[in-house]
């Protein structure tokens, strides 16, 4: 097989979720360049249209659907409106992910089972139903979307938020277990573990008054500046397409570095 065909995702349907902003749009982009149609996916059906549109200008057949991964019967529903449109799904992304700052030792009980309920248990239920697709059709790629909190302690000014490196190490292990219990139904299933991106949530460092937290940021990757679009496009095309099809169970970080030190 020639390299170009490798990596074309052309026919391929695919499910980000969390798809209209951020990492998630950039995985959604990358994907639709590579061929595939892409369902975008958030609580924001407005910010899904607006990312679904601008994947259409790519030649994708996108669409937008509203999804809660908080809520059971929406991750049910999503799944039904994507097979019902496109009859398949051969693609999904777990990007979706929530996080609530708190004094760890006063952190309150419901933002910690707030956290773990669309981090990880919305992630399960999701990717089972979507499993149960990828089964009956011969395979499929999913990719989990993690964080380098996944896999270390962080401090109270660093990121107070307790539950949420806890929600991405049980990510983590879920991926290779998955990658286990599912490799005989041809299902490829591995994360990925970012670092810092230029994304809207965290454009506010790069404004003058957070120089400070901006400069102790870039100071702690060896690759000495945070990632964009590119950085994320490519790895995600990989793990979706042929080219990783001896690939599964894998964390593979894009953190510039800062986990290897």
């Amino acid at each position: 097989m020639k390299l170009n065909d490798l990596f074309d995702l052309k026919g391929k349907v695919a499910i980000v979720t969390g798809g209209a902003r951020g990492i998630g749009y950039f995985i959604a982009t990358g994907l639709a360049e590579a061929g595939a149609d892409v369902v975008v996916a958030s609580r924001k059906l407005e910010k899904c249209e607006e990312a679904a549109a601008a994947l259409k200008a790519l030649g994708s057949k996108s669409m937008a659907v509203k999804c809660d991964l908080g809520s059971v019967e929406e991750i049910e529903a999503l799944v039904d409106t994507v097979v019902a449109e496109y009859g398949t799904v051969d693609i999904l992304v777990n990007n979706s992910g929530v996080t609530w700052g708190a004094p760890t030792l006063d952190f309150p009980l419901d933002k910690w089972e707030k956290v773990f309920d669309i981090n990880v248990k919305g992630v399960w239920v999701l990717t089972q139903k979507t499993a149960r697709i990828m089964k009956e059709n011969g395979g499929g790629k999913i990719i989990n979307i993690s964080s380098i909190m996944g896999s270390r302690g962080s401090s109270e000014a660093e990121h107070p938020a307790v539950p949420y490196n806890s929600s991405k190490a049980a990510i983590e292990v879920l991926t290779k277990n998955l990658a286990v219990k599912l490799a005989d139904f041809n299902i490829h299933v591995n994360a990925i573990a970012p670092g810092f991106f230029r994304t809207d949530m965290m454009e506010y460092i790069f404004k003058p008054e957070f120089k400070a937290a901006h400069d102790a940021t870039i100071a702690n990757i060896p690759l000495g500046r945070v990632a964009g679009e590119d950085e994320m496009k490519g790895l995600a095309v990989f793990l979706a397409s042929k080219a990783s099809d001896y690939i599964t169970g894998a964390i593979i970080p894009v953190d510039g570095g800062i986990l290897a030190k």
